[in-house]
């Protein structure tokens, strides 16, 4: 009979180094055949020119080197998840499949699914917290309900920081207990059906000369003084705990932002319903303009307010966006275009490099008034405050805008002080219903 191996299955945690299943996997005691599948169940809902996968096909290459050098290889497959554990079943001696949590409704979906599989087939399916440092339930309130507000969640979230400690899962020691298996082919990108492109990615490191003066300087888009760690938190290319560490050390306001992470992830999971609704419902009921022209020209960035625009430039050339700057561009959507924050959180589904799910629909909710956030309705940007006092040298417009200030620049397609009365009517009428 073959050997007993176990299999550790590459999700979102594409790296190497304190990866906590992975870790689990190796000290098992058993050989472990490392596993990455391109899940159609996801890829077929993207674009042929989706940036991220050329990003995660990358990073499956350098995890595969990596590998290779302990005279191992990293199986690769296309296909449903379900139809390849059947395949590795019959292939080898499987004892457990390991795994990190991963909270999406996909997520949860498919790993139900493939746990009833497997044990189906006498093996188990072991699953370790990784990509937060708390999860779930870990961080409620003394009735064992879910904290709805940012600031005594985190609050609750340091103390518990205080007295758990952050743990390491160093993975990289016991690499040399991958099993030896037959390579396979990593498939190309058109093979997949995606475009080749030339996109280049910044590499996973902390920067502590940013987090340093983060919090002077993380306002302002002309400086680009951010960490760029969005998509390799999402695709797990870096560990958050070494994130929280270096955040504990540097810059307590970016470790704030790694909290926000934690917190929407936590909204998500006890409160489904939000990745369609409104958290606050009363909001399901505002009757939105939804003008698919003036969507349009939000989308292209054509809509005569300079950091709105520069702002989805950036973003439709790069897959990324300034923090600042998404607050500004979707308040203007949902609050001056009365456009519905759905069409605004899927346009970032699809273009954001960093998307994430729970980050994305909690940061547009806040945006729109509808989400778990103190502050009432009311809060309305004006853009053009906000251009004056994030960007006043224009240094990030003109980069974006280049014909900004010139004849050929387009007028500002509503008024402000239209928009924001309009806005509020809308909301207060949806209100009292």
């Amino acid at each position: 009979m073959n050997e007993p191996i176990v299999v550790f299955w590459f999700r979102r945690d594409l790296r190497l180094n304190d990866n906590h299943a992975l870790y689990q996997a190796l000290t098992s005691g058993n050989k472990v055949l490392p596993l990455f599948i391109f899940d159609t169940g996801i890829l077929d809902k993207l674009n042929e020119d989706d940036k991220r996968l050329v990003f995660i096909h990358n990073q499956i290459h350098n995890l595969n080197k990596a590998i290779e050098s302990f005279g191992r290889s990293l199986q690769v497959f296309h296909g449903e998840p379900a139809a390849i554990m059947e395949m590795l079943a019959s292939q080898h001696n499987i004892r457990a499949v390991y795994c990190n949590h991963d909270y999406e409704p996909y997520s949860i979906a498919r790993d139900t699914a493939i746990a009833s599989l497997l044990k189906s087939k006498g093996i188990s399916l072991e699953t370790f917290k990784d990509q937060v440092l708390f999860e779930k339930s870990e961080i409620v309130k003394s009735d064992n309900s879910p904290y709805v507000v940012f600031t005594p969640y985190s609050r609750r979230w340091l103390e518990m920081k205080q007295k758990t400690g952050v743990p390491l899962y160093p993975s990289e020691n016991f690499l040399q207990n991958f099993a030896a298996v037959d390579s396979t082919e990593i498939p190309t990108l058109s093979q997949m059906g995606f475009k080749e492109q030339d996109v280049r990615f910044s590499a996973p490191e902390i920067n502590e000369g940013i987090l340093n003066s983060y919090a002077e300087t993380r306002n302002f888009p002309g400086l680009d003084n951010t960490t760029r760690l969005g998509h390799h938190l999402r695709f797990g290319t870096i560990s958050i705990r070494d994130c929280i560490k270096a955040g504990e050390k540097h810059s307590q306001v970016w470790l704030n932002e790694l909290i926000w992470r934690e917190f929407f992830m936590q909204i998500l999971w006890h409160f489904p319903k939000v990745e369609k609704s409104a958290f606050r419902s009363g909001y399901d009921k505002i009757i939105w303009n939804n003008d698919p022209e003036d969507f349009e020209k939000w989308c292209t960035g054509n809509t005569g307010y300079p950091l709105v625009d520069a702002g989805m430039r950036e973003l439709n050339q790069t897959g990324f966006m300034h923090n600042r700057v998404r607050m500004v561009v979707a308040s203007f959507l949902t609050k001056h275009l009365l456009i519905d924050w759905r069409w605004g959180e899927a346009y970032f589904a699809e273009k954001l490099l960093d998307f994430e799910l729970s980050s994305n629909n909690g940061n547009w909710q806040w945006a729109a008034g509808s989400g778990c956030d103190a502050a009432p309705y009311f809060r309305i940007f004006n853009p053009s405050e906000q251009l004056k006092k994030f960007d006043k040298e224009f240094t990030y417009v003109k980069h974006w805008v280049p014909e900004y200030s010139s004849i050929n620049y387009v007028q500002p397609m509503v008024d402000h002080q239209f928009a924001r009365q309009r806005c509020l009517s809308a909301y207060a009428n949806a209100l009292k219903q």
